[in-house]
C-alpha cells in the first residue's frame, strides 16, 4: 500500500522473521523457548547476586545490572516478533513502532558501554588487583552504569527523532521489528543526512565502546601471557576468550548492520544478522559471563539447598 504522507496511516506492516508460512509455528516454538530461557537465566543471576553477600563485589554488581539490561533488551523486540509469527495481520502501530525503536536503540547503546565497563572491571581485577577496590568503588560503578544509560538515551533520542520526521511512501517494514535501516528504505525523500548521522553517532557509540573494550582485553591478554603458572594462565585465558567471543558477536553484527549505505541493505540477510545481536547474544551472555564462574555455581547451589530445606520445613 502506497502512502502519501505520514499522517495518512496509523500502523506499519511487519514482514516478520520468515516469509514461509509453514515455518511460523516452528519458529515460534524455537524462539519462545530461547526467550523464556534467556529471561530465567538473567533473573537467576539477579537473584543470586542480590541474595549472596559474598557476591556483593563490583564484578557481580555489573553482572546483575547487565542481566537486568538484557531482560529489557530482549523484551523490546522478541515478544512482538513472537506475536507476528502467529498473527494473520502482522501490524504494529505508528506509536508502537516509534516506541520499539527508541527502547531498542536505548538498550543497545547502553549495552555497548556496559560491556566496556565490564571489560574495564576485569582489567582492573587482573592487571591491578591491589588497587581494584579503590579504583572500582561503589560510586565509580554507579557512575559507569549511569553513564552507559545516558549515552544510550541520547543515541536513541537522536536516531528516533530523525527517522520518524521522514515522510514514508510505504508502510510495509521488511523486518521483524522497527529498526533504522528498514525504515529508511520506506522514506519518500533522500536519507543521506540520516545515514551520515547513523554513521557518526552510532560510530561513536558502537566503535567507541568497542575500542575501549578491546583495549581492556588487550591489556588483560598481555597480563595473562606473563602468568607463570600454566593452570592459572589457561583458566584466565579461557574465561576472557569466551567473553571476547560474545563481544565479537554483539559488536560484529551491530557494525555490519549499521555501517553500510542504504543501497547495500539486504533485508533477508539483515534479518538473520539481527537475530544474532537481538536474540542469540542475550541468550549466550548469562552462560558465558556468569554460570561458568565457580563463585556463582557455589552461590546457586546454596540457594537451591536453602529452597529445598525451606520446602521440607
Amino acid at each position: 500500500m502506497i502512502i502519501e504522507n505520514t499522517t495518512a496511516f496509523t500502523e506499519f506492516l511487519l514482514a516478520g522473521l520468515s516469509d514461509i508460512s509453514e515455518l511460523q509455528v516452528l519458529l515460534f516454538v524455537l524462539f519462545f523457548g530461547i526467550y523464556v530461557l534467556t529471561l530465567l537465566a538473567n533473573l537467576t543471576i539477579i537473584l543470586i547476586t542480590w541474595l549472596s553477600p559474598n557476591l556483593h563485589t563490583p564484578m557481580y554488581f555489573f553482572l546483575g545490572n547487565f542481566s537486568f539490561l538484557e531482560i529489557c533488551y530482549v523484551s523490546s523486540t522478541v515478544p512482538k516478533m513472537l506475536s507476528t509469527l502467529l498473527a494473520e495481520h502482522k501490524t504494529i502501530t505508528y506509536v508502537g513502532c516509534l516506541t520499539q525503536m527508541y527502547w531498542f536503540l536505548l538498550l543497545g547503546g547502553t549495552e555497548c558501554y556496559m560491556l566496556a565497563a565490564m571489560a574495564y572491571d576485569r582489567y582492573n581485577a587482573i592487571c591491578r588487583p591491589l588497587l581494584y577496590s579503590v579504583v572500582l568503588s561503589r560510586r565509580t560503578c554507579l557512575q559507569l552504569i549511569f553513564g552507559s544509560w545516558i549515552i544510550g538515551a541520547v543515541n536513541a533520542s537522536i536516531h528516533t527523532a530523525l527517522t520518524f520526521t521522514l515522510p514514508f511512501c510505504a508502510n510495509k517494514i521488511n523486518h521483524f521489528f522497527c529498526d533504522i535501516p528498514p525504515l529508511l528504505k520506506l522514506a519518500c525523500v533522500q536519507t543521506w543526512a540520516n545515514e551520515v548521522t547513523v554513521f557518526l553517532i552510532s560510530g561513536s557509540v558502537i566503535v567507541g565502546s568497542f575500542i575501549l573494550t578491546i583495549i581492556s582485553y588487550g591489556k588483560i591478554l598481555s597480563a595473562i601471557l606473563n602468568i607463570r603458572l600454566s593452570s592459572g594462565k589457561k583458566k584466565t585465558f579461557s574465561t576472557c576468550a569466551s567473553h571476547f567471543v560474545v563481544v565479537m558477536i554483539f559488536y560484529g553484527s551491530g557494525i555490519f548492520m549499521y555501517f553500510r549505505p542504504k543501497s547495500s541493505y539486504s533485508m533477508d540477510q539483515d534479518r538473520l544478522i539481527a537475530v544474532m545481536y537481538t536474540i542469540i547474544a542475550p541468550l549466550l551472555n548469562p552462560f558465558i559471563y556468569t554460570f561458568r564462574n565457580s563463585d556463582v555455581k557455589a552461590a546457586l547451589s546454596r540457594l537451591v539447598d536453602q529452597i529445598i530445606i525451606t520446602q521440607k520445613l
